[in-house]
């Protein structure tokens, strides 16, 4: 979890875990990280290298390819794979950019 909170960082948007509580979420842009799943790999009936995939999501009310190329670029600086994906939510009329990608554990 370090590892992602000094990439967030790095970056220079507010972050929360999961989501910002409600009344406290800052005006875009801002990012909220979540771990909700692991793809460990094992030996011998045993977690022998826990991955975590994180889902690293952008918020902005317009769309910013310069700050999406920033996060990307970040990612690739700690060389992490990512994917990402995008959608338009309608009833907060906000744009969410999403990067998934795998942290050892």
């Amino acid at each position: 979890m370090d590892e992602i909170i000094e990439m967030l960082t790095e970056v220079g948007l507010p972050f929360a875990y999961d989501h910002f509580e409600e009344g406290q979420a800052p005006a875009p842009p801002f990012i909220c990280y979540v771990t909700p799943e692991s793809h460990n790999f094992a030996a011998d009936g045993q977690v022998y290298f826990p991955v975590n995939r994180f889902y690293l999501e952008l918020y902005t009310d317009k769309k910013d390819r310069a700050l999406e190329k920033r996060i990307e670029d970040l990612l690739i600086r700690h060389d992490q794979f990512f994917d990402k994906a995008e959608v338009y939510i309608n009833a907060e009329d906000l744009y969410e950019v999403s990067y998934s990608f795998e942290l050892k554990g």
